[in-house]
């Protein structure tokens, strides 16, 4: 319904496009203003894309002196601008809950991680396996802390690309120490 409104209103100016959509086109820059200021550049980046992209047409047009192009280009910038802005705000919110998953997986991994070097320590697993370990529950503690400092920052793609791969590595020592601790068990046995 909005876009049949859009083009009867561009319809019913275009008769009248003796000179550049000036107001229009400022109306599109300022929707394309608003929509960066809302993070679409990062979070919507297609549709915000189509956006500039649209405005850009709608430059070029005036040059060409096609302002009923212009008209048209600019009118569609103004709307892919507002959509970008209402996809950010979809975006953003899903990348941030995204990222408060991660950091609560990997600090339970990491503290299963603690838990577990502190148990093949008293096995008696070798202590270079032991100390891989902790040297792997440091650095997850360093990233979980710069994650949750991404994150009161709202730089949520940063939090969630920071804890990338973190919790499958803590997962690996945890397995590492597991199955040494099942070996030491099993030769004592024997």
């Amino acid at each position: 319904m909005r876009r049949l409104i859009v083009l009867l209103c561009t319809a019913a100016l275009s008769a009248a496009c003796s000179e550049p959509p000036q107001k229009e086109i400022d109306r599109a820059q300022g929707a394309i203003d608003a929509a960066r200021a809302a993070g679409a550049e990062r979070y919507a980046p297609e549709e915000f894309g189509n956006a500039t992209t649209a405005l850009q047409q709608a430059h070029d047009a005036v040059t060409q002196r096609d302002y009923r192009l212009a008209l048209s280009r600019a009118l569609d910038a103004s709307e892919r601008a507002q959509q970008s802005a209402r996809q950010a705000a979809d975006g953003k919110a899903r990348v941030r809950s995204e990222a408060e998953a991660l950091v609560t997986t990997t600090t339970s991994a990491h503290q299963q991680l603690l838990s577990a070097a502190k148990a093949a320590e008293a096995a008696r697993v070798p202590a270079p396996l032991v100390a891989a370990a902790r040297q792997t529950a440091a650095r997850t503690d360093a990233t979980l802390q710069k994650a949750r400092a991404l994150l009161k920052a709202e730089q949520y793609l940063e939090a969630r690309e920071a804890l990338k791969g973190a919790t499958e590595r803590v997962g690996a020592q945890i397995r590492a120490l597991n199955d040494a601790q099942k070996s030491r068990a099993a030769r004592r046995r024997t």
